[in-house]
């Protein structure tokens, strides 16, 4: 095997984009699909993290996938038809602190 020959990607190897767009893509359809009342919460690049997508179910149960920026989180929420927001105008829903906070003690309760 020479040090430059071609070789077919290992299962191991990391996947591509593309690969990861359309499983990230895929991930929000189903939450969406699955859950209640899915809202999507657009959150702003930061020194430390990309542009990031929330989505917030009734319920408060919630997922967070990063997108390329906030023109691509809009109309991704548009096309799955659910309200979309700027989180630094609106905040986050109060029902994604009380999701957090059952979540906290039913993982307490399971290790006590």
């Amino acid at each position: 095997m020479g040090l430059f020959s071609r070789r077919k990607p290992a299962a191991t190897d990391a996947p591509t984009d593309r690969d990861a767009r359309e499983a990230t893509l895929a991930h929000l359809k189903d939450f969406v699909a699955t859950r209640v009342g899915v809202e999507a919460y657009v959150e702003p690049q930061t020194n430390s993290t990309p542009t990031t997508m929330m989505l917030v179910a009734t319920d408060g149960e919630w997922t967070r996938r990063r997108v390329p920026d906030p023109k691509t989180a809009w109309e991704l929420a548009r096309d799955m038809g659910i309200p979309v927001y700027d989180v630094q105008r609106t905040g986050y829903p109060q029902r994604v602190r009380d999701w957090n906070s059952r979540q906290r003690l039913a993982r307490k309760r399971k290790h006590a």
